[in-house]
C-alpha cells in the first residue's frame, strides 16, 4: 500500500512539473498586444530649452484650485487661457476653441475623414495649493516656473501643466510644419480636476451630446518607471482603469448630557465599535485584471522563477497576492480599501456628543461597486445603533480598458518610441483623473505621461520640490507630436 502510495504520489509530482514546465516554456502574457503593425510616424524634434521657458512660464499662473471655490483666483485662469492662444498660434489657428463649464477649454482639430472615430487628449489647468508653511522648503519659490539644473521647478511642473505645455509644444510644432489630420483630433483641458472636474464633466456632456464616440482617450495617470516592480528596471506602464471613490459616513446619535454622569453606552463609543468594526472587516484580495496584467507583463520580461510563477497562477496565486500585499500600493492594486479618516464627537470637553459620526473613505476595485460597500458596512456593524450615508454621490470605478484594440496599440507605439525595449504593462491608477468622465464618449481610456520618473519621484506629485527635468519635456512634446502624427495622420 505504501508503495503505491508513493507511485502515486510520484506520478502527482511528475504531471505537475510537467504542467508547470509547459505553461512556463508557453507563457505570454495574456490579450496584451504588441504594437508591431502600427506605422509610428517620426516625431518633430522640439527647442526643449525654449519649450522649458514657456513652461516656467505658465507655471507663474497660480491656477490654484481650493475646495472652498470662493478662494479661486479665476483672473488667473483667464490670463492663463489668453497667454495659451499667444504663446502657441499656430495650434490655436488650426483648431477650433471653446470654454465650457466655467472655465474648461474644449478644442477641435478637424479632421478631412469624417468617418475615422476621433481621438481625445487631456491635460488639466489647475494645481494644488502649496502647504502653508512649507514655501520656504522650496528650492525655488513654487510659482516662480524657475528654469535650473536641468529642470522646470514649480507648483504643477508634473501635474499636470506639464503634460498640458507638451501636448500645445506638439500640436504647434504639428500645425506650424502643415500637418493635416484625417482623424478629428479633440483636446480637453479642464479648469478644477483637483477638486471634483465639473469642467471635465461639462465637457464629455457636450461631446455626449454630439454623439462622439472617440477610438481613445489619454490623460495623465502613468509613466515610464525607471525601478518598476519585479524588473528593477524601466517599464512603460499605460494605466488601463482607475480606482472608484466613495465616502460613507456613520453616525452614532444618542441622548447627550454632562461628562460627569455618563450612560452605559455613549454615543462616541458606539461610533468607535462601528468603524472598528467597518475597518476589521476588509475586502479581500483578487488577482484580477489589471493587477494580474502588471504582474505578467513584468515577469514575462524579468524570466526566470517570476516567469514560472506568473504563468501558473493555479498553483503561485496565493504566493503573488501575498507578496503584492506586503506594500500598501500592492495592496492597494488587488482590492477596495478601506480607510476611516475623519471622526466628530462634542464640541466640548465636557458634553456627551447627541451626534457623533465618522467619515470613511474607499477607493473601489472595478470588480466593486458602491452598493457592495454599503451591504458590507452593514454586515460588519451589525445591531450597533449607527446610521449610514453617502457623504457625496459615489464614483464607481471606470472600466477597464483594452489592451488589444488599435487605441492600445497607438498609445503603445509611440510610448516605446521613447523607452525603447522596456516592458509595456498596463496598471491601474488608485487616484483619480478627469478621464473618468470621458468614459461614455471613448471606445477605451488610457493614463500615461511619457516621463521617466523613479518611484520615489513620484512623491513629489502634490508634494515639495516638484519639477519636471527638460529632458522629460521634451520626450513628451516627442510623444504627442508621434502620437498625433500616426493616429490621426
Amino acid at each position: 500500500m505504501r508503495k503505491k502510495i508513493g507511485l502515486a504520489l510520484v506520478g502527482a509530482l511528475a504531471v505537475t512539473g510537467a504542467v508547470i514546465a509547459y505553461n512556463t516554456a508557453t507563457f505570454e502574457p495574456a490579450g496584451l498586444a504588441d504594437a508591431s503593425d502600427v506605422r509610428l510616424a517620426g516625431p518633430i524634434e522640439p527647442d526643449a530649452n525654449a519649450a522649458a521657458q514657456r513652461l516656467g512660464a505658465a507655471i507663474r499662473f497660480q491656477t490654484i484650485s481650493n475646495q472652498d471655490p470662493a478662494r479661486n483666483r479665476m483672473e488667473e485662469w483667464s490670463g492663463f487661457q489668453a497667454w495659451l492662444q499667444t504663446t502657441y498660434p499656430a495650434a490655436h489657428k488650426a483648431m477650433q476653441r471653446e470654454i465650457v463649464g466655467q472655465a474648461s477649454l474644449l478644442y477641435r482639430w478637424q479632421g478631412s475623414d469624417p468617418s475615422l472615430q476621433p481621438i481625445i487628449l487631456m491635460g488639466h489647468q489647475d494645481v494644488v495649493p502649496v502647504t502653508p508653511g512649507t514655501e520656504k522648503d522650496w528650492r525655488h519659490p513654487p510659482f516662480a516656473g524657475v528654469v535650473a539644473d536641468g529642470a522646470v521647478w514649480g507648483r504643477g511642473a508634473i501635474d499636470d501643466k506639464g503634460s498640458l505645455i507638451a501636448l500645445f509644444e506638439g500640436l504647434e510644432l504639428l500645425a506650424a510644419s502643415g500637418f493635416k489630420p484625417k482623424r478629428t483630433i479633440i483636446v480637453v483641458s479642464g479648469h478644477d480636476e483637483e477638486v471634483g472636474g465639473t469642467g471635465a464633466q461639462a465637457a464629455a456632456a457636450r461631446l455626449k451630446a454630439e454623439g462622439v464616440k472617440a477610438l481613445f482617450t489619454l490623460d495623465e495617470g502613468s509613466a515610464i518607471i525607471t525601478d518598476a516592480p519585479i524588473v528593477n528596471g524601466p517599464a512603460i506602464m499605460i494605466a488601463v482603469a482607475e480606482k472608484g471613490y466613495a465616502t460613507l459616513r456613520v453616525t452614532a446619535r444618542a441622548p447627550g448630557g454632562h461628562s460627569s454622569m455618563p450612560p452605559a453606552e455613549i454615543g462616541t463609543v458606539t461610533l468607535a465599535k462601528a468603524i472598528t468594526a467597518i475597518h476589521a472587516d476588509q475586502f479581500p484580495t483578487r488577482l484580477d485584471q489589471p493587477a494580474f496584467g502588471t504582474v505578467q507583463a513584468l515577469a514575462a520580461e524579468k524570466g526566470g522563477f517570476m516567469k514560472v510563477v506568473a504563468a501558473n497562477p493555479w498553483l503561485f496565486g496565493g504566493l503573488i497576492k501575498s507578496q503584492m500585499a506586503g506594500t500598501p500600493a500592492g495592496a492597494a492594486q488587488l482590492h477596495t480599501t478601506i480607510a476611516p479618516t475623519m471622526l466628530q464627537g462634542s464640541p466640548k470637553e465636557n458634553v456627551l456628543p447627541q451626534d457623533a459620526f465618522g467619515l470613511v473613505n474607499y477607493r473601489l476595485a472595478p470588480w466593486d461597486r458602491s452598493a457592495d460597500i454599503m451591504a458590507r458596512a452593514k454586515a460588519a456593524v451589525g445591531d450597533l445603533p449607527v446610521e449610514f450615508s453617502w457623504e457625496r454621490e459615489p464614483r464607481e470605478a471606470s472600466p477597464v480598458s483594452s489592451t488589444t484594440s488599435q487605441g492600445w496599440k497607438l498609445v503603445r507605439a509611440a510610448a516605446e518610441a521613447e523607452a525603447p525595449g522596456a516592458p509595456v504593462a498596463p496598471f491601474m491608477v488608485v487616484g483619480g483623473t478627469d478621464s473618468r468622465y470621458l468614459k461614455e464618449v471613448s471606445q477605451d481610456t488610457y493614463r500615461f505621461q511619457a516621463m521617466r520618473l523613479s518611484t520615489k519621484e513620484t512623491a513629489m506629485i502634490h508634494g515639495t520640490n516638484e519639477h519636471i527635468s527638460v529632458d522629460n519635456l521634451a520626450r513628451m512634446i516627442r510623444f504627442f507630436t508621434r502620437l498625433v502624427a500616426t493616429a490621426a495622420g
